[in-house]
C-alpha cells in the first residue's frame, strides 16, 4: 500500500527555494535532529561506561575523561547536527565558510578545554602531595605554574585557530613579540624576581623552616612567594629579600647540614707538667665518649701561645640542631673544667710577666 502525499504538502515538498527543494530541508531538520538526539545518546552511553570503569580503577584519567563530556554543553552536539545538515544543502559557499569557521573555533576551544583539564589533573595531584608533606609554599607555587600553563594553552590555541581560518599569524606573531619585548623590559625586575622563584621551587635550595645564611644576613625560611622569600632572624624581625638577590647569592643552609663539625681550643698554664699535658688528650677523649650524639675525630696539642700551652679539639655533634649542639659543648666545657679541677690542670688566662733588671 502506497503511502499519499496530500496535493498542497506534495508542492511544497517539491518547491525550489535557495537551490533546494522543500524536501532537501526537511531531510536537513530530520538529519539535525536525529544528530543531536545520537550524540547525546552516545555521550550519555559514554560516561555510563566510564563511570562503571572509574570504580574498578584508582586512576583520576578516567575522572578526568568524565568531567570533560559533562562538560560539553548542549549547544555543541547542536551545532555539530546543524553542521552535517547543511553539508546535505546546496547553499552559497560563504555559508559553509562560515559554518566551517564555527566548526574549527568550537574544536579549537574545546581541545584547549581538555588540555587544561589535564592540566588541572597533574597540578591538583601534585599539590595534594606538596600540602601532605607540610610545604604550603610548593603548593602554591604549583598552582600558579598550572595557571601559567593554562594561560599559555588558551593563547596556543587561539594562534591555531586563527591560523585554520587563514590569518597570517607571522606578523601578529611579530608584533606580540615586539610588544613583549617593550613589557619585559618594564617589567624586568618583577619577571626576574619570577623566574628567580621558579628556579628556587624547582632546584629547593632551601625550603620554609630552613636556617640558612645570605651574606651577612641569617634567619629561619618562612616564606617563599613570587617576587620576595621571607626570613625571621635570630633577633625575632622579619628580613624580605628579593628572589633575584637569593639566587644570586651564596647560601649557607645548615638545615641539610647531616652533622656539625666543632672545633674549639684549651689552653693550659705553662707551669703545667708534661706527665699532665700528655693526659690532656686522654681526658678529653672519655668525656666526648660519654656524651651521646657526639663522635671524636682529634685531639693535639697544638702550640705554645703567648700565654698558654694550646690544644685543639675537633669533634662531631650528630644533629643539625643548633640547640642541641649548644647543649653538648656546654656538657663538654662542665666536665672537662671538672676533670681538669680533680687533676690539678690549671686554666690559662692572658697574663705577662715583667723581669726587672738591676
Amino acid at each position: 500500500m502506497s503511502m499519499q502525499i496530500h496535493p498542497q504538502l506534495q508542492a511544497v515538498l517539491n518547491q525550489p527555494f535557495w537551490n533546494n527543494t522543500g524536501m532537501d530541508y526537511a531531510v536537513a531538520i530530520a538529519i539535525f535532529l536525529s544528530s543531536i538526539i545520537l550524540l547525546l545518546l552516545l555521550k550519555k552511553y559514554i560516561i555510563t561506561r566510564l563511570q562503571k570503569l572509574a570504580k574498578k580503577t584508582k586512576t583520576e584519567i578516567d575522572d578526568m575523561v568524565i568531567d570533560f563530556f559533562q562538560g560539553i554543553r548542549w549547544q555543541f552536539y547542536a551545532f555539530i547536527g546543524l553542521y552535517i545538515a547543511i553539508m546535505t544543502l546546496t547553499l552559497p559557499p560563504v555559508v559553509g565558510t562560515i559554518m566551517k569557521w564555527m566548526l574549527v573555533i568550537a574544536v579549537g576551544y574545546y581541545a584547549a578545554v581538555a588540555a587544561a583539564k589535564v592540566v588541572d589533573c597533574i597540578v591538583s595531584r601534585r599539590a595534594e602531595a606538596a600540602k601532605r608533606e607540610n610545604v604550603a609554599d610548593d603548593a602554591s607555587a604549583i598552582l600558579i605554574i598550572g595557571k601559567l600553563a593554562k594561560v599559555g594553552i588558551f593563547i596556543l590555541a587561539f594562534l591555531l585557530i586563527l591560523s585554520n581560518l587563514g590569518v597570517n599569524i607571522n606578523s601578529l606573531i611579530a608584533g606580540l613579540g615586539i610588544g613583549g619585548i617593550a613589557v619585559a623590559f618594564a617589567l624586568q625586575s618583577i619577571l626576574e624576581d619570577l623566574f628567580s622563584s621558579f628556579s628556587i621551587y624547582f632546584d629547593k635550595p632551601f625550603k620554609p623552616g630552613d636556617f640558612i645564611i645570605v651574606g651577612s644576613d641569617t634567619g629561619v625560611v618562612r616564606h617563599i612567594g613570587l617576587k620576595t622569600t621571607r626570613l625571621q632572624t635570630l633577633q625575632g624581625q622579619e628580613l624580605v629579600i628579593s628572589n633575584k638577590e637569593l639566587t644570586s647569592s651564596r647560601i649557607n643552609n645548615f638545615k641539610k647540614m647531616e652533622e656539625r663539625r666543632v672545633v674549639f681550643a684549651i689552653g693550659v698554664e705553662y707551669s703545667t707538667s708534661s706527665a699532665k699535658l700528655k693526659s690532656i688528650p686522654q681526658i678529653i677523649r672519655d668525656i666526648i665518649k660519654e656524651i651521646k650524639g657526639t663522635r671524636l675525630d682529634r685531639v693535639h696539642f697544638k702550640a705554645f701561645g703567648d700565654f698558654s700551652l694550646n690544644f685543639e679539639v675537633v669533634y662531631y655533634v650528630l644533629d643539625s640542631d643548633y640547640i642541641k649542639y649548644m647543649d653538648i659543648q656546654q656538657d663538654i666545657n662542665l666536665k672537662i673544667r671538672e676533670r681538669f679541677e680533680k687533676a690539678r690542670i690549671v686554666m690559662a688566662f692572658p697574663t705577662q710577666t715583667i723581669h726587672l733588671a738591676k
